[in-house]
C-alpha cells in the first residue's frame, strides 16, 4: 500500500488559494499512484485567526464545503484521504479531520486536545478517535496536539489500528520525535502531515514524516519543503506486537494497575 503525506503552507483566511495549493498536492499524489494521503491540520483555512469573523469566513460544512468536495472527488479514484478542516457546525466550530474514501464521506473526527489559542475558537471533541477500515486495513485518526497524549495512540491501537493518520500544524519542537515513540510503544505505522511557514508570529516546523512499527522514519520532508512524500508499507506488520520473543506490547499490559490514568484526582 502506498501512503503519502502532503506538506503545504496554507494562507490564513484564503480559502481559494488554499484550495489551489491542495489541488497541486492531489495532482502529485495521483501521478504517484498514492492509495492513502494525509494533509495538514486546518489546510482549508490557515491557523492563527485574529477574530471569530475571520474564522467564520473560512469554516466549511463537511462534506459539502469546497475543500471537502474537492477531496471527495479525488478519493473517488479508489483512494483514502484524511485532511484537517476548519469545520462549521450548528453549535459553532471544530478543528476536525475529515476522512473520505472511494468518493464517500466515511467519518469526521473532532480534535480532542486543543492547543493554545485554539481554545478561543473551537469546541473540543468529545468522542473517541476513530478507526476505519479501507482495503482490509485499519487506520486510526488523530490531530496535531493529540501527539502529546499517549493515551490517544494507545486507544487507537486497542481498536486494532495498524496505521495512525495525523494531520498537524506543529509549533512545538517535540512532535516528530514523539510520533517515533508512539510507533515504538504501540508497534504501529504513523503518518504526520505538517505545514510550513510563518503565520502571525507562529513558526511551523514542516518535517512531515512516516514511521514504521519500530519507530524508523521511512521518509521525512525538510522544514520548508512543500509537496509530497510517500512510501510503500505493509500495514499487516502492525499486527505483530511482539517486542521480544517473550514480550508482547498488548498481552503484557496490566490494566488493573493503570486506573489512575482515568481518574480525575
Amino acid at each position: 500500500m502506498r501512503i503519502a503525506v502532503g506538506q503545504m503552507t496554507p494562507l490564513i483566511a484564503d480559502v481559494d488559494e488554499n484550495l489551489v495549493r491542495v489541488k497541486g498536492i492531489l495532482q502529485e499524489a495521483e501521478k504517484a499512484d498514492v492509495d492513502v494521503l494525509v494533509l495538514p491540520e486546518l489546510c482549508n483555512s490557515g491557523y492563527a485567526f485574529k477574530s471569530i469573523g475571520e474564522l467564520s469566513s473560512t469554516a466549511e460544512w463537511i462534506p459539502d464545503g469546497p475543500m471537502s468536495q474537492e477531496l471527495l472527488v479525488w478519493s473517488g479514484g479508489g483512494r483514502l484521504v484524511v485532511a484537517g478542516i476548519c469545520e462549521r457546525v450548528s453549535e459553532g466550530f471544530y478543528n476536525s479531520a475529515v476522512v473520505l474514501g472511494n468518493g464517500e464521506h466515511i467519518t469526521t473526527y473532532h480534535k480532542i486536545h486543543l492547543f493554545l489559542n485554539e481554545k478561543d475558537w473551537f469546541l473540543p471533541g468529545d468522542d473517541e478517535p476513530p478507526v476505519i477500515e479501507y482495503r482490509g486495513y485499519r487506520f486510526g485518526v488523530m490531530v496535531c496536539f493529540d501527539w502529546a497524549f499517549p493515551e490517544v495512540a494507545r486507544i487507537l491501537t486497542l481498536q486494532r489500528a495498524q496505521v495512525i493518520l495525523h494531520p498537524a500544524n506543529v509549533v512545538l519542537p517535540y512532535c516528530q520525535d514523539a510520533m517515533v515513540t508512539r510507533s515504538i510503544e504501540n508497534r504501529v505505522f504513523t503518518a504526520t502531515a505538517n505545514r510550513t511557514g510563518i503565520e502571525r508570529g507562529l513558526t511551523f516546523s514542516g518535517a512531515s514524516q512516516i514511521t514504521d512499527v519500530k519507530g524508523n522514519r521511512l521518509t521525512q520532508m525538510s522544514r520548508d519543503e512543500t509537496g509530497l512524500a510517500w512510501v510503500d508499507i505493509d500495514p499487516n506488520l502492525a499486527d505483530d506486537k511482539a517486542i521480544t520473543e517473550r514480550n508482547d506490547l498488548l498481552a503484557d499490559r496490566r490494566p488493573s494497575l493503570y486506573r489512575r490514568l482515568i481518574s480525575d484526582d
